[in-house]
């Protein structure tokens, strides 16, 4: 593979090769003969966006998932396939963005879960447990108390005991998959100084981030995936932010120019947000405007704040200073009632956790948040229920054979438009939307995309979040770029579609002003 010579080969052998994979769900192709080596004593980041097939390839690594062809080399042994014990064994250490750890298991009980040493008694022996994790934490560089229950930990240093956990598996290849969305720049730098000391040590370290400052920062050597293909291989110096961004996005646009409608947002400022931050995280001040019929997209890396700020401004997330003003009234919102009578709306970004209650069927799920509408005594009122239901089933195309099948027996897509139809029937004037779009198919966020423009042409406002550049260049009229729990850019739509056709297309420009925390020069 790509940009290694033969002294480099001879220095730093492989430690894990997977060769031409491949790997098909239906007849979705997630990977088509991909290829991935990582050498010792390298840290390789393995890029791309939403959907190129990084978690697949992680997965199959991992033993989570079988390729349907393709083979893996660990240490110098093939295999056809893995299973998460052969993985572990072959020294495969995984630490997730979202943390395995049990928190109300102290540090070392955590490290050594499942291969707890034992006394001559056969009992598991706590002070050896704690003996070894310091041992492991002092051979890392780093402090981290072994008898500390994880729940007290900061971020960080949970972080690290997921890589104690690892290492104390006798891990000889590190996965770290968006490690540091939750840390602070601090325990970034801690994280970082440990990575750089594993590496001299002849580790073998994976890293997936969408944040490219940290990829130039930490990496050796860059795997592009988009689509399911490998892009390219190379070392980390051949590359700048700007050919980093073209291979991962692509070249050629993604055709959402039907969305890309006129605005119609009008003159009447709804809703107006002044130096707004959270009491569960310092830092933040976020400032923005939002007329009436407008949609403005909120755009920022994992971790940003973008989230934060929709439970904000619908009561689920305290707020530590800052004003709220609607329809020119300062307002304090306590809670998710509150806001909805004030007529904001959240469709959340986990649906299946958030949004909706699964095994109960399309109709009692879209009642939910309009009980007191549909009846004033304890009885709702049925006829008014089906004729609501119905209704917004018929206005959103939900592929269901009745409004009695339960939300969990329809697709993604259609649960979505589940969750957008149960708070479209509380009428609301503003709708927040946290990542629409995710997990559904094409199709589907097609039809999303069209009801966002469609509802700002009804005069309703939409805060349309996500991670999907090219979806948000195309559906809003305005974007707000976030970083570090702060608004550090307003672009108007018009500004990024400006410029001849040989420059970076809209949503790479984006990309860009996003990487670069709002510094658009």
């Amino acid at each position: 593979m790509g940009g290694y010579s033969v002294t480099d080969k001879a220095v730093k052998p492989i430690a894990v090769e997977m060769d031409a994979i491949s790997k098909r769900f239906g007849g979705v192709h997630a990977l088509r003969e991909v290829s991935l080596s990582v050498r010792r004593g390298e840290i390789h980041a393995l890029l791309g966006e939403n959907g190129a097939g990084k978690s697949t390839i992680l997965k199959i690594l991992r033993g989570v998932q079988a390729p349907d062809s393709g083979g893996i080399v660990v240490g110098g042994e093939a295999f056809t396939r893995l299973s998460p014990q052969l993985a572990r064994q072959k020294g495969i250490g995984m630490i997730f963005q979202e943390m395995s750890l049990v928190p109300t298991l102290n540090v070392a009980q955590n490290v050594f879960l499942a291969s707890e040493p034992l006394t001559p008694a056969g009992l598991i022996d706590d002070r050896a447990m704690e003996r070894r994790s310091a041992e492991i934490f002092a051979s890392m560089g780093v402090t981290v108390d072994p008898a500390a229950i994880v729940a007290d930990l900061s971020t960080g240093q949970q972080q690290l005991t997921e890589i104690a956990k690892a290492l104390s598996q006798n891990a000889d290849v590190l996965v770290l998959d968006e490690p540091t969305s939750a840390l602070t720049a601090g325990e970034v730098d801690i994280l970082f100084d440990l990575l750089r000391r594993l590496k001299t040590e002849g580790k073998a370290i994976v890293y997936v981030s969408h944040r490219m400052d940290e990829i130039f920062r930490i990496a050796d050597h860059a795997t592009v995936l988009r689509d399911g293909r490998l892009i390219d291989s190379r070392p980390i110096g051949e590359y700048t932010l700007a050919t980093l961004i073209t291979d991962i996005m692509g070249k050629e646009t993604r055709d959402l120019s039907e969305f890309a409608t006129d605005s119609t947002a009008q003159d009447e400022i709804i809703l107006k947000v002044e130096h707004l931050s959270s009491k569960l995280r310092r830092g933040g001040d976020v400032s923005f405007s939002l007329r009436r019929g407008e949609v403005l997209g909120i755009a920022g890396l994992l971790g940003a704040g973008r989230s934060r700020l929709a439970r904000m401004l619908f009561g689920l997330e305290p707020i530590a200073h800052g004003t709220i003003t609607l329809r020119g009234e300062t307002i304090a919102i306590g809670s998710a009632r509150q806001a909805t009578e004030l007529g904001l709306a959240l469709v959340p970004e986990d649906r299946r956790r958030q949004g909706l209650v699964l095994n109960h069927s399309i109709q009692d799920n879209i009642e939910l948040p309009i009980l007191k509408r549909l009846g004033a005594t304890p009885f709702v009122d049925r006829a008014k229920s089906r004729a609501t239901t119905d209704e917004l089933i018929k206005r959103l195309a939900i592929k269901t054979s009745s409004r009695e099948a339960a939300a969990n027996s329809l697709s993604g897509g259609n649960q979505q438009k589940i969750v957008i139809g149960k708070w479209l029937a509380t009428d609301p004037d503003i709708l927040i939307m946290d990542e629409p779009t995710a997990g559904i198919d094409i199709g589907s966020k097609g039809e999303v995309l069209r009801l966002v423009r469609a509802l700002a042409a009804e005069g309703k406002s939409i805060i349309f979040i996500s991670s999907e550049l090219a979806e948000l260049a195309a559906v809003s009229d305005r974007i707000a770029v976030m970083s570090d729990g702060r608004l550090v850019e307003t672009i108007d739509k018009t500004e990024l579609l400006t410029g001849d056709a040989s420059q970076l297309r809209a949503e790479q420009r984006l990309q860009l002003i996003v990487q670069r925390g709002g510094n658009n020069d």
